[in-house]
């Protein structure tokens, strides 16, 4: 183990102390939180405890649906109309929150406990200015009015980060960027310096750059003014990153809890195993990721004993049975599963657990096929200085610039970069979304881009199909599963009868692992994971060469995110498919892809073989991408150094930057004082 990590140890022995020589700041116990839908109740939580201790951060992790976001609103009062507690107390500063009326929930929530959350957009007004929003809440529970109250507001944006707080004071939502808009709801949140601060999923749909500083901002406002934060998430190395314990919820129940580097390290719950041997950091490339099977239990109906064991694949006789109960591991980290009892047999962990502590992802299939490797490699797309813009005259805006690339048959080709970098246009732009303004896009050596026949654009929209970012957004709500897969089949008669559509449709569902009968069901009707299948199963149908996966596994959990990435590796295999995988998530990434190429402002800036990237990445942006990208081991994300990639270094005023090779298959973008130093770099 290096210093750094012995430091680290020696910080969560100091934290563990200190968390168990202290009174809990908020105490559950037995919290029971029923649903009336339809007439039917739904338990999401099932007699759980929890304490929370002054200072500390939990974070709190699960599936969505595993009753994370449901436990905390019992805190902040925010539960929907048709839910409520029907058993437990939670005792906070002498009171039974449990027995609180609205009334006096105005008393506690924002001044003493808030809430930060997920998606900023919904949760602030477009109507209103920020300014106003965040001055509302210091006049509501600071008792600040007029000039002393908007000065306060000022001083707060300042806080978090904002630059030019007088003129951001004055405009709307709309005019911020998804990071920004995030600081303004913390700003909001931490206004009243609440004593617990509440935050639900802050940064899942953040860039990992825009991330990091989100974590760095809660962090030091926490030290400032001495918070206690309760983070709910799904992402891993957030946890790894900011938690001191963490608590495992599935089916509505803490199966586990613990502090983190006993969690990560020696988890003892097969559930929390199989969340982390589900992440791509810690899978081999080239095999499956060990995916969780099933779904969450259905909380309409009583379970009986362990709500897991359907899906554990090392279930006991017992866990069918029999609840277990919360066994003490040591004196801060606690288990809710048989396999600690003295009488269960002895079961190893999974290896991807114990190669958390090592620093290297395990090391890719030497004797793995590369297409683009390959002497007789058939060149499928060609994409020639394309150029995108938006607008025109004044409000011209040039979204993609002057990108090369090809992709190889059979490849994964991945592109990467931050939001509003271009990746999304240039997938589009292939695929005839969007026109492009100049340039050109070959298909299997033939042009597709700009005007073209009837026939040829028959082809492309057989050949090429897209996977799109938001599985609810982009499926029809009011069809049905079996018109939303075949509709590409319908508009262009690609079936010879009714019975051979549905015979096709059926087909597609099994592939992407769907049951047939689901054909007769709405969208609404799924889990965000069958969504993206069902997305997938509509792209396929068409029998297509090539296929845009635009951000597939964003708005994923860590399993159904596993399942995902071994669905589309399993149909690269069947189906000799070729993608084009846009993300912003660099360790899925370098799982899942062949070559990557980083995109900055419309600008390719580098590319080269996935494991290559990683191992010597050249330009700045590169690397400031890298340096954020979240690491499961705490002992590695919390010593790793932040890089901020600074635009303003390059000079391009007198010396004009070019696309270079500068090894072979390795690109990169600068002007010849920078390739020189590159060169320097690569010894």
């Amino acid at each position: 183990m290096s210093e750094a990590s012995k430091l680290q140890t020696i910080d969560f022995e100091a934290r563990s102390h200190q968390i168990l020589s202290q009174e809990p700041l908020l105490s559950a116990r037995d919290v029971e939180v029923t649903f009336s839908l339809r007439g039917n109740k739904l338990t999401a939580i099932r007699r759980t405890s929890l304490d929370l201790y002054e200072g500390e951060t939990l974070a709190i992790v699960g599936e969505s649906g595993s009753g994370k976001s449901v436990f905390t609103k019992c805190f902040v009062g925010m539960l929907d109309k048709n839910g409520s507690i029907t058993n437990g107390s939670i005792m906070y500063q002498g009171e039974d929150l449990a027995q609180f009326s609205e009334k006096d929930w105005l008393r506690i929530r924002g001044r003493k406990i808030a809430m930060v959350t997920q998606d900023p957009m919904t949760s602030l007004n477009p109507l209103k200015t920020i300014g106003y929003q965040i001055q509302e809440s210091v006049e509501l529970h600071q008792g600040l009015k007029g000039h002393a109250a908007k000065q306060e507001v000022l001083r707060i944006l300042e806080a978090v980060g904002i630059p030019d707080p007088e003129r951001r004071y004055k405009q709307y939502p709309h005019e911020f960027s998804g990071g920004m808009r995030q600081r303004v709801v913390i700003a909001i949140a931490v206004a009243c310096r609440p004593q617990i601060l509440i935050c639900d999923e802050p940064t899942t749909a953040l860039d990992v750059t825009i991330q990091a500083q989100i974590l760095d901002l809660i962090r030091r406002l926490q030290k400032e003014q001495n918070m206690t934060i309760i983070y709910i998430t799904h992402d891993l190395g957030v946890v790894a990153n900011v938690a001191d314990r963490v608590a495992v919820m599935y089916g509505g129940q803490i199966i586990e809890i613990g502090m983190a580097n006993e969690v990560f390290f020696e988890p003892l719950h097969p559930y929390t195993w199989a969340l982390l041997s589900a992440l791509p950091q810690l899978g081999v490339k080239g095999e499956k990721l060990p995916a969780i099977d099933g779904t969450p239990p259905n909380l309409f109906n009583k379970i009986q004993g362990d709500a897991f064991a359907p899906r554990n694949r090392k279930a006991l006789n017992i866990d069918f049975l029999e609840e277990p109960p919360m066994y003490e591991v040591t004196a801060t980290h606690m288990v809710k599963s048989w396999l600690r009892d003295p009488r269960a047999p002895k079961v190893e962990q999974p290896s991807a657990i114990q190669r958390l502590s090592e620093t290297e992802q395990a090391k890719p299939d030497p004797n793995a096929w590369h297409p683009h490797l390959d002497p007789n490699r058939e060149t499928l797309i060609q994409v020639k200085n394309m150029q995108v813009t938006f607008g025109s005259g004044r409000k011209k805006f040039v979204a993609v610039d002057d990108v090369n690339f090809e992709i190889y048959k059979g490849e994964t080709f991945a592109l990467v970069g931050e939001s509003g970098s271009g990746k999304t246009t240039i997938g589009r732009a292939i695929v005839r979304i969007n026109p492009i303004t100049s340039g050109e896009v070959l298909f299997k050596g033939e042009r597709v881009s700009g005007k073209i026949s009837k026939e040829m654009d028959t082809k492309v929209i057989r050949s090429m199909q897209m996977i799109f970012q938001d599985p609810m957004a982009s499926l029809n709500e009011r069809a049905k599963v079996d018109y939303i897969v075949s509709e590409g089949l319908i508009n262009y008669h690609l079936y010879k009868d009714e019975h051979d559509r549905q015979d096709k449709v059926q087909k597609a569902l099994q592939e992407v692992g769907l049951l047939p009968e689901f054909s007769s069901r709405f969208p609404h009707e799924f889990s965000g994971g069958q969504r993206q299948r069902i997305g997938i199963a509509r792209s396929l149908i068409m029998e297509p060469q090539f296929i845009v996966a635009d951000e597939p596994i964003s708005a994923l959990d860590v399993s159904i995110r596993a399942q995902v990435l071994n669905l589309l590796n399993d149909l690269k295999k069947s189906r000799g498919l070729t993608y084009l995988f846009i993300a912003h998530d660099l360790s899925v990434v370098r799982f899942i892809s062949d070559r990557i190429a980083v995109i900055h402002k419309g600008r390719i800036v580098e590319l080269a073989e996935a494991e290559e990237l990683f191992a010597h990445p050249l330009h700045p942006y590169t690397k400031a991408l890298l340096s954020a990208v979240p690491n499961p081991n705490p002992y590695v994300e919390r010593s790793k150094k932040l890089l901020v990639y600074d635009p303003t270094q390059h000079h391009y005023e007198k010396e004009k930057p070019i696309w270079n090779e500068i090894l072979p298959g390795h690109f990169v973008y600068g002007n010849e004082r920078e390739l020189d130093g590159y060169r320097k770099e690569i010894g």
